[in-house]
């Protein structure tokens, strides 16, 4: 009995640890930018680095991989259109994505792009606030371009 409750007492201090490693409230890194279903110039790109000392494997899970910041690197408010929405990345590294979307999930991927590079896309995407960070797959910084786009992947 006393395994269990120990056992218990970890997991949901484990849960709370992810809850907390990547904070959607703090400010974005390198800013915020609201867009409209068809914004121009498509795509829209910032230039970053990538990474940080938080393992999201460890604080998130499931297919959130690479070394990301406590705060997002990038706040985009999107009013959707009819077009899908692609969140991508561009760079020499291996690189992940990790997103907070406006329903409170997380979104995650490594290598879903060209290359090394990570990539999601939403058909129907959701109007609201999406929280990004850009991953380093093993470690460290990373000169990187994130590309929002209606009609392109990286």
């Amino acid at each position: 009995m006393l395994r269990t409750v120990a056992t218990a007492a970890i997991g949901v201090a484990m849960l709370a640890a992810a809850g907390m490693a990547q904070d959607y409230r703090l400010n974005p890194i390198y800013g915020t930018v609201s867009l409209r279903g068809g914004f121009a110039p498509d795509p829209y790109v910032i230039n970053l680095q990538s990474g940080g000392n938080i393992n999201a494997a460890q604080t998130l899970g499931g297919s959130c991989v690479g070394y990301v910041a406590n705060a997002p690197d990038f706040r985009l408010h999107f009013q959707a259109g009819s077009l899908p929405l692609i969140i991508s990345v561009d760079s020499s590294s291996d690189t992940t994505l990790v997103i907070n979307g406006p329903d409170g999930r997380w979104y995650c991927n490594d290598d879903g792009g060209q290359g090394l590079n990570p990539s999601l896309r939403w058909n129907s995407p959701m109007s609201g606030q999406y929280d990004i960070w850009i991953g380093s797959y093993g470690g460290g910084n990373a000169n990187a371009q994130l590309h929002i786009s209606e009609l392109y992947s990286q």
